[in-house]
């Protein structure tokens, strides 16, 4: 209205302009409509003095201000004072005199002030604000927050003021019924205890029992005595122990036919192929494979362990967390041989024979167990002294040597001689649960990786280590693969590198050669060196399958093999580019 009647002239041009009243000669009073309201426009003097008046504005900068509304460009510098300052509306009330900056708050809201209250006070008053939805507000005296229609209708009383009374409890509790007599277990007078029900309609009465007892506040929940049992006795049956499942083991055969047309059974090394599979492994050069050519899916569950048959590879066992092992037919009709069945828990590691006549398993059930890969048969049991879970299990390589070692969950390697069924050597120095057991320098020695993050070397049979590797920068190795050269051994490290130690008497790192570009954090993924040494592969935890090349540790390839996290893969020991791979889904798959 100022701007109107100061500056500007009406809009209504042909009006003649009326002649001054002379009754009206004095001044009107200025009235402000809205003094929290400013356009910003103010003159730097007026606005020190004189900011919530509309009497005066700086004719330049309205000029400067009301520019055309199709210009795209600012035609003068704005002070940052007035691009930080709102353009209308009520001050803020955190906003300083001094400058543009914001006063410190002390809650993401704003500012909150300190009240001094007990404990005691807050805690039923929190108790009453989520039972009742209403609370006493600290900063005001009688005033309440939340529900004011509840606290009106309770007084504004808070928990425990609304406790009952003494004589309300009583007049309560004198609508349960009785408790009975111990000794009647059935009809009248019967014993009922806790169970005793409180009814509103009808009244219990017992003096002798209740009178002026003040019943504790958990006395539902406490039995004062035991009923005696009137029934029959229990037949043996009845007590008698279930049997030890883990002693029972089935196999089952799934093939098409047991023997071939000269009375053959599978365990026979195929010969009509166009690859000979008695050669010795490693004598062919290897390549990447490229595509896929048969996929195995009968198992239910994560698959945990892969092994081909030794030398030949013409069978393959895969072990599952669905308690099962089974034997798959590589070469001809690439179908499911045989089922053993005997675990009751998942199947953590499987591992042949040298010969391949026999397999050894290891459970979560505690049991290992050696089978007979023809007839399928559990020829022996074993257990740890302790109990403990296998978790790697490793034949000695040598056919001549019955003995095997299990890496388990208590931080020990414990020796077994299949002949005699004994443990015959025990090796106690790690500090967490094994990972890997190497064979290397000719299997008269091994090494062994645990979550304790350390590397240790041992004689085989001596159980104090010959080599202890322990920094601060190494993570768990947690699977192992030695290269054909005798000299080296990859580890899958758990910062998603693999990792190289010599396997010879120094058991050096190899710092030159570190494997990247995977990901296994979280996953015992396996480690696998092609027959020749030319390649090493490993699984992936995004379901990648990753090649890298010996020599110059570059990636070579990388596959998409499964939908989830790829925990085994292994080369084929005679075919020039095939490898088997297997995941979290259960299925195995096989590329060249």
């Amino acid at each position: 209205m100022a701007l109107l009647g100061n500056q500007y002239a009406s809009s209504d041009e042909d009006t003649p302009p009326s002649a001054p009243n002379e009754s009206s000669s004095a001044t009107a009073p200025l009235v402000v409509a809205a003094p929290d309201v400013s356009l910003d426009v103010w003159s730097r003097h007026f606005t020190e003095h004189e900011s919530n008046t509309n009497s005066m504005q700086d004719p330049l900068r309205l000029r400067l201000m009301l520019a055309k509304p199709t210009d795209t460009a600012l035609t003068y510098n704005v002070p940052y004072a007035d691009l930080a300052r709102p353009a209308q509306g009520p001050l803020n009330p955190y906003k300083t005199t001094q400058g543009n900056g914001l006063k410190r708050k002390n809650a993401l809201t704003g500012d909150a002030q300190e009240a001094a209250i007990s404990d005691a006070t807050f805690t039923a008053q929190h108790r009453t604000f989520q039972s009742l939805g209403y609370t006493k507000d600290p900063s005001g005296n009688g005033a309440f927050v939340g529900d004011l229609d509840k606290a009106q209708a309770f007084g504004g009383r808070d928990i425990i003021q609304m406790r009952s009374s003494k004589e309300d409890s009583a007049a309560f509790r004198r609508k349960r019924q009785k408790k009975g007599d111990v000794k009647i277990v059935d009809g009248e007078g019967a014993y009922k205890g806790p169970w005793a029900r409180y009814q509103d309609d009808q009244m219990y009465e017992d003096d002798a029992a209740l009178g002026e007892e003040t019943l504790a506040s958990d006395e539902e929940y406490l039995e004062e005595a035991i009923v005696p049992a009137r029934n029959a006795a229990d037949t043996k049956l009845v007590s008698d122990y279930q049997p030890d499942l883990a002693n029972t083991e089935t196999t089952e055969f799934n093939g098409s036919a047991q023997h071939d047309y000269q009375g053959r059974t599978y365990m026979h090394v195929p010969q009509d192929l166009d690859i000979d599979l008695r050669r010795e492994p490693g004598t062919q050069k290897n390549f990447i494979p490229k595509k896929l050519i048969h996929t195995w899916k009968s198992h239910t569950k994560a698959i945990n362990a892969l092994r081909f048959f030794p030398n030949s590879g013409h069978l393959l066992l895969s072990a599952s967390a669905d308690t099962k092992v089974k034997l798959w037919d590589v070469y001809h009709n690439r179908e499911l041989l045989r089922t053993y069945s005997g675990h009751t828990k998942s199947v953590t590691d499987t591992t042949f024979s040298p010969t391949g006549s026999h397999f050894l398993t290891g459970s979560y059930d505690r049991h290992l167990k050696i089978w007979d890969t023809e007839t399928g048969a559990c020829i022996s049991r074993f257990q740890t002294p302790s109990k403990a879970v296998p978790h790697v299990l490793r034949f000695h390589p040598s056919a001549d040597t019955h003995e095997f070692l299990v890496g388990t969950s208590d931080k020990k390697i414990v020796q077994f001689d299949t002949r005699s069924g004994e443990m015959t050597q025990e090796y106690d120095h790690h500090l967490q649960a094994v990972n890997t057991i190497t064979f290397v320098d000719e299997d008269r020695r091994f090494i062994t990786t645990s979550d304790d993050k350390s590397l240790r070397a041992w004689e085989y049979n001596i159980p104090v280590p010959i080599k202890y590797i322990a920094e601060p920068y190494m993570y768990s190795l947690v699977s192992a693969s030695a290269h054909p050269n005798g000299k080296s051994v990859a580890f899958q490290s758990g910062d998603n590198q693999i990792v190289v130690y010599a396997s010879t008497d120094r058991f050096r790192q190899n710092r030159k050669k570190s494997f990247r570009g995977h990901n296994n954090a979280g996953y015992a993924i396996d480690v696998g060196i092609s027959p020749d040494g030319q390649f090493v592969m490993s699984g992936d935890s995004g379901g990648f399958v990753c090649f890298w090349d010996w020599k110059t540790c570059k990636m070579w390839h990388k596959i998409q093999a499964h939908e989830g996290a790829v925990v085994c893969a292994q080369w084929h020991p005679q075919e020039s580019s095939k490898v088997v791979t297997a995941g979290l889904e259960g299925g195995i798959k096989y590329w060249d």
